[in-house]
């Protein structure tokens, strides 16, 4: 059964944009809506999550779980996706790597 899905790219190729177009109507630029059967959804997005190179992709789409969708992401990122008892939240990581942050946040103590 074909369902809704919603794609986020950010900083990725443009051959990916364009392939993404013959699937998914790109509503405003780098974000890509369509309905299309799992099968399509997962094979779209091994394809996003082997071309993303150096930017980042977001996928969200119906699950049968507490939220009612899914999430998966790829690429270099800030947000991270944690589970909390069967609801994914999202964490964020430091700007800073760890020892850079705390010699930071020791000068302005």
């Amino acid at each position: 059964m074909a369902s809704m899905i919603a794609l986020s790219l950010t900083a990725v190729p443009d051959h990916l944009r364009g392939a993404l177009t013959r699937w998914l109507l790109e509503v405003t630029p780098e974000l890509y809506v369509g309905t299309v059967s799992a099968k399509v959804r997962d094979e779209l997005w091994k394809t996003v999550a082997n071309s993303t190179g150096n930017g980042i992709a977001v996928l969200i789409y119906p699950a049968d779980n507490e939220q009612g969708f899914a999430i998966r992401m790829s690429g270099q990122r800030r947000r991270h996706l944690r589970d909390f008892d069967g609801l994914t939240l999202v964490s964020f990581n430091s700007a800073l790597p760890t020892e850079e942050a705390d010699n930071e946040t020791a000068k302005h103590s």
